[in-house]
């Protein structure tokens, strides 16, 4: 049976157009009910048809668990098999989580459990990391610390800066979350009590994905 993806974005939408791109080529049996955004002028809502675009200001609400509450309705009345967040910049509340558990994913620049938040890039070049990456990883109320699934790598090169690493890392994401939501859209995928669970048995450590580099390779 499709899988139905409910996609929650804040900005481009690359990473929502990778999974596009991976269902009209067959790799990903999906298909795409909603997309759902915290930020009204995000070009991640053009990537799908009107009807299929929700986006309201946060700040207009009486408070953050009111909009958390709107967001989640939305989010039900697509009746998702999955919800992923793709790019999406806003914490998801208790609540929220709560209601979905166990069918949220979150795709994360960094090798989790290091660089947690913001600013992955530039906090791993501070520390002199020699290799950077992204994770895939179920989303509980605390940040980015849900169990995660699989993690994708890429080296640290000699004069690299946040935005050339920040460039590097955005193309094995893409691969990193077609990858796993295959995984999630083929039934394999659930979490147990703060554990992935994949083709059911524990995922105790993350799968490790080397994907070769983009040719030529972005600076």
């Amino acid at each position: 049976m499709t899988a139905r993806i409910t996609v929650l974005a804040s900005g481009s939408g690359s990473n929502l157009q990778a999974l596009l791109d991976a269902i009209d080529a067959g790799q990903l049996d999906a298909q795409v009910v909603g997309v759902f955004s915290d930020k009204p002028a995000a070009f991640a809502l053009q990537r799908v048809p009107e009807p299929l675009r929700w986006s309201r200001v946060p700040k207009e609400y009486a408070s953050r668990e009111a909009f958390d509450a709107d967001l989640a309705d939305a989010v039900a009345a697509t009746t998702p098999d999955w919800v992923i967040c793709a790019g999406y910049m806003r914490i998801l509340g208790a609540a929220f989580v709560e209601r979905f558990r166990g069918r949220v994913l979150n795709i994360h620049p960094s090798l989790l459990p290091k660089y947690r938040g913001l600013h992955t890039h530039a906090r791993a070049l501070e520390a002199s990391d020699a290799e950077h990456g992204a994770s895939m990883h179920f989303v509980i109320p605390e940040l980015d610390a849900g169990a995660v699934i699989a993690q994708a790598p890429v080296l640290v090169l000699a004069g690299d800066t946040a935005e050339s690493l920040a460039r590097r890392v955005l193309q094995v994401e893409h691969r990193l979350l077609v990858h796993v939501a295959k995984l999630a859209a083929e039934g394999r995928l659930a979490e147990h009590d703060g554990v992935a669970i994949l083709d059911g048995h524990p995922l105790f450590t993350p799968q490790r994905l080397e994907f070769a580099p983009t040719w030529p390779p972005v600076a």
